[in-house]
């Protein structure tokens, strides 16, 4: 039975040497068969980029109600901004989600073109008032990810066996959600186990977790147990979504995940990287000899029939 995460340096793919990052393609290609989660390491971020961002949330969410509420995602048609504490419910079955959160996408100016024609996913951020600084740290962890994102899909097609830049043209101006997180502590007052987040799997092609030193993720294996996720300094939890499963005609399989209400107060940064809105989700393009599972779908219709069944309240009827 595992009992564990596997643990992956991320160098490797860096290297000049081809074989090396065959290597370390390897490496990730068999934890996204087996569990599709694994520890990044050696990944690249500075430590204090890292723990910025964490500073940066804790100010974020130490604001009045009124000020996070005034930046709700209930106003954004978009995926933008503030969820307050259950207001979302990622396992329907089990209530409501006891955590906040504030999400930021792609920034981009109001008169961007693609803004100002409403195209999916390609709206404003909403930002934060007196909080110097916020905005540059914010953004300086998002490039960051992205970059990091950027290379473990290289590692990805090397694995899968297409060019190594196949993803890259879906990732030139991809769909991008940075979670802030906060899970209050539970104190005893609830009995279930994924009453932080209920247990779901994620959406898109590739998520980057960032967490502090308090328990709480737990992972399903492919054999049906619960294992859990602690925290390993200097690391990334990192784990594969529906999107990326479709798009390989499930040789990758997305794993279930939940967080249990925690001890003591808890922090998480979760960045979910995707693909471009109009990218067509296709099995055949990686694997032209087999019968697809899945028909073909751009990314952002995807993505908004995943959106709309998680959000009890949304802004508007268009994503």
């Amino acid at each position: 039975m595992m009992k564990q995460l596997p643990l992956i340096s991320i160098a490797g793919l860096r290297s000049e040497n081809v074989e090396e990052r065959r290597k370390t393609a390897a490496e990730l290609g068999r934890a996204c068969r087996e569990v599709g989660f694994f520890y990044a390491i050696d990944h690249g971020i500075p430590r204090q980029v890292i723990d910025t961002a964490f500073a940066e949330s804790r100010r974020f969410f130490a604001l009045p109600t009124e000020a996070k509420q005034a930046l709700s995602i209930k106003r954004s048609p978009h995926n933008r901004g503030y969820v307050a504490m259950a207001d979302e419910k990622l396992n329907p079955e089990s209530g409501a989600d006891m955590k906040e959160a504030f999400n930021l996408g792609v920034e981009l100016p109001e008169d961007h073109p693609e803004v100002v024609a409403g195209k999916p996913f390609r709206g404003v951020n909403f930002w934060p008032e007196n909080l110097p600084g916020w905005r540059d740290n914010m953004l300086s962890y998002f490039d960051a990810c992205l970059e990091l994102g950027r290379i473990i899909h290289r590692g990805f097609s090397l694995d899968l066996g297409v060019a190594e830049d196949f993803f890259a043209s879906h990732l030139a101006d991809p769909v991008v959600t940075m979670r802030i997180l906060r899970y209050p502590a539970s104190a005893g007052q609830s009995d279930r186990r994924d009453g932080g987040a209920g247990a779901h799997t994620d959406y898109g092609n590739l998520t980057l977790l960032a967490t502090d030193d308090v328990a709480g993720l737990e992972v399903l294996t492919r054999q049906g147990d619960w294992i859990d996720a602690p925290h390993v300094e200097g690391a990334f939890v990192c784990n594969i979504g529906d999107c990326l499963m479709r798009w390989s005609n499930d040789t990758y399989v997305s794993t279930p995940h939940r967080v249990r209400p925690p001890a003591r107060e808890r922090y998480s940064i979760a960045y979910f990287l995707e693909a471009n809105p109009d990218s067509v989700v296709d099995p055949r393009d990686i694997y032209p000899d087999q019968t697809p599972k899945y028909e073909p779908v751009t990314f952002a219709a995807y993505l908004k029939s995943r959106l709309d069944a998680t959000y009890e309240h949304r802004a508007g009827e268009k994503v």
